[in-house]
């Protein structure tokens, strides 16, 4: 029997036996063969799921997911969606294969019949309800995975397409990876330079130090010490996703923030521990890596949402946009989840985003759906993520830069001065 290296509670085995339906014996035997490959001797409970495999790549997508829907089968636990590959409440935004639309579509309600909520969003952290600390959940999409496990608390391994789906239809997993307490300790002290001594403006600071944390904690956990006390969720966020870009990081301490760091503190524990630092020049270092672009080249969209923009930062935006307007030809999309989508539009306080030219993509990122459509000048964004994986996906030319150089090359619709 497949589960022999593994011992079964009686729930597993009657997930396997088929008490819970076929779908979920289904599931679970991909389960067990996924546990012995990943040195598991048990499994346990999860509180929720997030699924990254919503997003469509390709038949097998809907193949995976319709076996389980004809089997009759239903999620045992909250179960949240990620991203989809295009928004398609705004289908004329849309620049890729139009038959792209109606597979999506087709995912997504797939994935519905299973009782998964439709949020569609890389952020779930942002939503009322979200895990606690200690909590063990299964959550796919790399960013959510780093901010669950760093900034929550919560335990979760990195589940990726397929896993994820099996996980939220039994509501086990194996005990393996960052839900055992013991890969959650730190191997990795890392003293990153101040946000004075940078000279960098604050959200370049936090992008730039997430990408040089992720490049230097490879095959580690780090301990990072060193940032702000009065660091906020979204510039733990923007680090985050930028550490889980450029090092597959699913898991970090952040000293004085993050609600595990206090047990590691002592002098002992850290004296054992390796150590490296990032300084002011690999932080200046990144900012050049993830902005190639020359002052003066044209500029045809600003996206920003990469990971999903929270009310805050809708706030912020709104506010630094004021009394201003995008130049004619360049696009502004800002991604975000359909809920904080409905806020804003309900929000009159918020009306310089309209004025300005916001779009607010929903479902999806424009890192990997394509909307922009001038192909002849640049990108600009806040988001070291996109700027990381948007060459590729997209074949654009795109640039990290501060809020304010991004609002000023569009304003310009060229590249504006670097404004450190």
């Amino acid at each position: 029997m497949a589960a022999e290296l593994i011992e079964l509670a009686p729930i597993d085995q009657a997930l396997l036996d088929g008490t819970h339906g076929q779908a979920a014996a289904r599931a679970m035997a991909m389960l067990v063969r996924y546990g012995r490959a990943s040195g598991a001797r048990e499994f346990v409970s999860v509180a929720s799921a997030h699924i990254d495999g919503c997003l469509y790549h390709g038949p097998s997508s809907i193949d995976f997911v319709e076996r389980f829907v004809s089997l009759g089968g239903r999620v045992r636990v909250p179960t949240t969606l990620n991203v989809a590959a295009v928004d398609v409440t705004h289908p004329e935004w849309h620049c890729g294969p139009a038959n792209l639309l109606d597979a999506q579509r087709q995912l997504t309600e797939l994935h519905l019949q299973l009782g998964c909520k439709p949020t569609l969003t890389c952020a779930p952290y942002q939503r009322v309800i979200r895990p606690r600390a200690g909590e063990h959940i299964a959550w796919a999409e790399s960013n959510a995975i780093v901010f669950a496990n760093s900034v929550l608390g919560a335990r979760t391994d990195r589940y990726g397409d397929f896993t994820d789906l099996c996980a939220a239809l039994t509501g086990r997993v194996p005990l393996a990876g960052l839900h055992l307490e013991e890969n959650r300790r730190p191997t990795l002290v890392i003293d990153t330079v101040s946000l004075q001594r940078s000279e960098l403006p604050r959200d370049l600071y936090f992008a730039t130090v997430g990408y040089a944390l992720g490049a230097l904690s490879q095959g580690h956990v780090p301990l990072l010490r060193g940032l702000p006390a009065d660091t906020n969720e979204d510039e733990l966020k923007s680090l985050g996703s930028a550490a889980a870009s450029s090092g597959a990081l699913a898991l970090f301490h952040a000293e004085g923030l993050t609600p595990e760091a206090a047990q590691f503190a002592d002098q002992a524990t850290l004296a054992s521990i390796s150590g490296q630092s990032i300084s002011a020049a690999d932080l200046h270092q990144a900012a050049a890596k993830l902005c190639p672009l020359n002052e003066g080249e044209p500029v045809s969209a600003m996206c920003l949402g990469t990971p999903h923009y929270s009310m805050t930062e809708f706030q912020a935006l709104s506010a630094a946009v004021r009394g201003r307007r995008a130049a004619s030809g360049v696009e502004v999309f800002v991604s975000t989840s359909r809920e904080i989508a409905a806020s804003v539009d309900a929000d009159e306080h918020l009306a310089p985003l309209r004025e300005f030219g916001v779009k607010v993509v929903v479902d999806t990122c424009t890192y990997v759906s394509p909307v922009v459509r001038d192909t002849t000048g640049a990108i600009v964004t806040t988001s070291a993520k996109y700027a990381h994986y948007g060459p590729g996906n997209l074949r654009r030319h795109v640039g990290l830069m501060t809020l304010q150089r991004c609002i000023r090359s569009a304003e310009l619709g060229k590249v504006a001065p670097d404004d450190r």
